[in-house]
């Protein structure tokens, strides 16, 4: 049974443009792949801002903030991804991004490491009923202090206080693709955990 937290949209009845990446785990490790983040966020940005467009100062300007804000918000996905997918899943990682006339849709899907769930969470609960702009400044003023930034969530937040997008996440089960049955019960067969992460962010 799929677990929904914040602002989650399930079905995508209205029509729009979108563009999908995929990174396969079967020819490179996905860890592997984290430098490559940047190149696939800046263009997906690159893609998304030839949707609005004009030659004049305003429509130069509202591309080049369109352009980076995708490429903001599709790199901290896709770091995150990367990061905490299971690699004995053998689950590739897949990046949405759809295109309305009010708003941007990122959804990005990956599995998880079973023992990051519970932590993982009980951080969204607390971004979904806590004092952001508190935590915001409170996570800034700890990356500050140390160079362990690896599990500061200080990308959601940013997404929520300077770009007032709306986050959202659904748990599902998926069978372990890497991991056949051998002489288990049904009810045994090993499963894995998949997040699917929403953002949407208004144009």
């Amino acid at each position: 049974m799929a677990q929904i937290f914040g602002d989650f949209i399930e079905d995508f009845s209205e029509r729009s443009e979108f563009l999908v990446i995929g990174f396969s785990p079967s020819s490179m490790p996905i860890q592997q792949r984290w430098k490559t983040n940047g190149l696939s966020a800046d263009f997906l940005g690159d893609y998304v801002k030839n949707f609005f467009p004009g030659d004049t100062s305003a429509a130069l300007s509202k591309q080049t903030e369109i352009a980076a804000a995708v490429s903001f918000v599709a790199n901290e996905l896709l770091e995150n991804a990367m990061k905490y997918s299971d690699i004995n899943a053998g689950l590739p990682i897949n990046l949405e991004v759809h295109l309305f006339s009010d708003r941007l849709i990122f959804v990005s899907k990956n599995s998880l490491y079973p023992e990051t769930i519970p932590e993982f969470q009980l951080y969204i609960q607390k971004i979904m009923t806590g004092d952001i702009a508190e935590m915001y400044v409170e996570q800034i003023e700890k990356s500050s202090a140390s160079e362990d930034t690896g599990k500061s969530g200080l990308g959601y937040l940013t997404m929520l206080m300077d770009y007032e997008a709306l986050l959202g996440w659904q748990f599902t089960t998926s069978p372990n693709l890497l991991k056949p049955l051998v002489d288990q019960e049904p009810q045994e067969q090993d499963v894995v955990t998949v997040v699917t992460t929403m953002v949407q962010l208004p144009l």
